[in-house]
């Protein structure tokens, strides 16, 4: 079901939030991830392809690097933050996982990240590509890491907005995250400029953004809502 709502909507939004320090685009804030490497077990992977779920390209078929050390989420989450990766599109499976490579050895070599920092990504072919993946932190909002869900557009949508089809399949990943109890039911959905000093996801990512009927106006830092944690920088 398109969960892309009229602009004039009005929507529920959480208490108060403070400003923050800024970070750039793809220079978030790194953290220490503490826990060993694992491999997906089969019943995880299984998951992935559930009925509702958009096809998911594992690591493994894209060819990632294993990351350095990875820590646990604590699901269900409050928050999905969007992204762009601000560089080119991909239209063919094959373009699109060399773009996802070119962006993991760009976090792990250039930014020193243990991984690649989201944990999904939406290519224009209509696949959805495993970052981080369901179970582990990503590094792409600062405070938000451990609270959110990454997802990150590939291309640039300064002025040029995602097709249907990327937009189509951002909501059937959100649907499935839910149906993994994921995220909460009454999750909030913003774009990375509002967690950071950033133009990411892009103007016009963004303005679509807005017209998601989980859209919330956020601005600043903040901990968990369900436990009334505040986190700081």
């Amino acid at each position: 079901m398109p969960i892309f709502a009229t602009m004039g909507s009005l929507y529920p939004v959480f208490a108060s939030l403070l400003v923050f320090a800024s970070f750039a685009c793809h220079g978030s804030l790194v953290e220490t991830e503490d826990v060993s490497i694992s491999e997906a077990d089969p019943v995880a992977l299984q998951k992935k392809y559930a009925v509702g779920c958009p096809r998911i390209i594992s690591r493994s078929e894209w060819g990632a690097r294993s990351p350095k050390s990875t820590s646990n989420l604590v699901t269900p989450l409050p928050y999905a933050v969007v992204h762009h990766t601000d560089g080119s599109s991909c239209s063919t499976e094959a373009s699109c996982m060399s773009q996802v490579r070119g962006i993991q050895n760009y976090h792990m070599d250039s930014n020193g990240w243990d991984d690649i920092g989201y944990n999904f990504l939406i290519g224009g072919d209509g696949n959805v590509y495993e970052g981080r993946g369901w179970n582990y932190k990503g590094a792409h909002a600062s405070s938000y890491n451990s609270y959110s869900l990454g997802i990150s557009m590939i291309g640039r949508f300064t002025s040029l907005t995602p097709g249907q089809e990327m937009l189509d399949v951002l909501d059937e990943l959100l649907d499935c995250a839910l149906s993994r109890d994921t995220i909460i039911p009454g999750y909030s959905l913003f774009g990375h400029r509002q967690a950071t000093s950033t133009t990411c996801p892009g103007d016009a990512l963004y303005t679509k953004l807005q017209q998601h009927k989980h859209y919330v106006y956020i601005s600043g830092s903040v901990g968990n809502p369900l436990d009334g944690e505040q986190c700081s920088l």
